[in-house]
């Protein structure tokens, strides 16, 4: 469906229900304003080394020209990082009956070389049925979407129970300015909150035209960075050595390889799990079914672990990303490296894992360090009430998709709030194929149909979680 047709479809929805607010994608303008706000924040290069800056105070513009006051909308740069730009905007209540909701979301993205890309990875394109552009998925899509909802509840006058408060930070991806953790860690008052919901995680998955499921992300897994490095004299390559610093660290990588950690759940991958099998049949279903009791059946578990993802979903996984050694051709390397990246279970520690390592590696001449400690945050609790909320806004917009709580593989800035003893649930409103995840990728897009859903799905839930009953 085009983005003209999509128009027409929310003006005829929308005529047909006698005004009433039940389409499934917002009012024209306010989806016009959603796409227009998409280009311009596609079109903002946010990789580490350009910043966010500009990018913020793009939507800082915005923000004011919707009427917000100045003293709701607040541009703060850390110390240090000049480009590193960080903007919270704050919908305030009359008379708050309850603490805030913090609302975060990351404006930097991972770089994009036009090399790499069929089409312009920092220009909007749109191509049957596909929005293309670096960001679209993770996750300029959802803010574009998300900042449009809160344009059209500030524009109706809409007047929430609490404070909505949204942050739109730095360095998710990369880089050493994480906005939310200094926001955090020196800005406590800006941003202290009773819930924090995060746009950037969760959601919908779905396999073609079939919506699986919405997965509310409740935890995620901790990830952290180890070195192997193997140490050597060296000497000329015209007399090789048995000791050779490249032999030694392939030898310690081929144990990594082999080994597999043990199998961990957790509250939140065992409600998956239990509401993940009534869509499977069969073995599948079954196996997940035992999984999802404690202990888990470990026999069911490897049959699950066959399948990547679902192999990521029951232990901690560790694999090299990165490799060098050697000084020149004609030398014995004096130093071999390869780079690990660990995702831990949320029930296991970064000295539990390196420990492993160490032990699997079998080899005092390979050294296991770390490069990127682990930022480990406890799960967010189930609450009922909560995901009665949010099960009532999913099924408003997708009737009967199962909702279930869900713990990410990959990491988000929910870490730091969840730390700080703030419960976060990440809640993202654009759909993924499970087939077709692009994010990180190239040619990164999302359909336009589903980016149209997104800004209805975020105005909805802003309603729904401004409430404080």
């Amino acid at each position: 469906m085009s983005y003209r047709q999509i128009l027409s479809a929310g003006l005829c929805a929308a005529a047909l229900l006698g005004g009433v607010a039940r389409a499934q994608t917002p009012p024209p303008a306010n989806l016009a304003l959603a796409r227009e706000i998409l280009a311009e924040l596609i079109a903002i290069n946010t990789v580490h080394d350009q910043g966010t800056l500009p990018a913020a105070e793009a939507i800082r513009k915005r923000m004011l020209a919707a009427g917000f006051a100045p003293a709701d909308v607040t541009m703060l740069v850390i110390p240090g990082h000049p480009t590193q730009g960080q903007l919270l905007v704050r919908l305030r209540a009359k008379a708050a009956k309850a603490k805030p909701v913090l609302w975060i979301s990351h404006l930097d993205v991972v770089e994009a070389r036009r090399e790499d890309w069929t089409v312009e990875p920092f220009v909007l394109t749109e191509k049957h049925g596909w929005l293309y552009g670096r960001g679209v998925q993770d996750m300029k899509g959802e803010i574009a979407a998300l900042l449009a909802a809160l344009v059209r509840a500030r524009q109706e006058g809409f007047v929430p129970d609490r404070d909505m408060i949204f942050a739109f930070t730095s360095d998710e991806e990369s880089g050493d300015a994480n906005g939310v953790d200094w926001l955090i860690e020196t800005q406590r008052p800006l941003v202290d909150a009773a819930l924090v919901m995060n746009s950037d995680g969760g959601g919908g998955s779905m396999r073609g035209d079939q919506r699986l499921s919405y997965g509310v992300q409740t935890s995620e897994k901790v990830y952290v960075t180890f070195q192997l490095e193997a140490t050597n004299k060296g000497g000329h390559s015209s007399i090789p050595e048995p000791d050779n610093a490249i032999y030694r660290l392939a030898r310690g990588l081929s144990r990594v390889e082999a080994f597999k950690f043990p199998v961990a759940t957790t509250p939140t991958t065992r409600g998956y799990f239990a509401k993940a099998a009534a869509l499977e049949s069969g073995q599948v279903a079954a196996d997940m079914l035992a999984v999802s009791k404690e202990p888990a059946d470990l026999a069911a578990a490897e049959r699950l672990s066959a399948t990547p993802a679902r192999n990521a979903r029951l232990r901690t996984t560790c694999v090299p990303t990165g490799l060098s050694g050697g000084h020149a051709e004609n030398a014995l390397p004096q130093r071999a490296r390869a780079v690990i990246q660990c995702r831990m279970m949320p029930t296991d520690s970064e000295a539990a894992v390196r420990a492993k390592l160490v032990e699997v590696v079998a080899d005092p001449g390979v050294e296991v360090s770390v490069v990127w400690p682990a930022a480990p945050a406890p799960d967010s609790p189930y609450d009922p009430a909560l995901f009665a909320r949010l099960t009532k806004v999913v099924q408003g917009m997708w009737p009967g998709v199962p909702v279930q709580p869900h713990m990410d593989l990959g990491a988000s800035d929910s870490v730091y709030t969840r730390a700080a003893g703030m419960p976060s649930y990440a809640v993202g409103a654009i759909w993924s194929d499970v087939n077709d995840n692009r994010a990180h990728g190239r040619d990164e897009r999302i359909s336009t149909k589903g980016f149209a859903e997104a800004a209805e799905f975020d105005y909805r839930l802003i309603k729904s979680v401004a409430s404080a009953r």
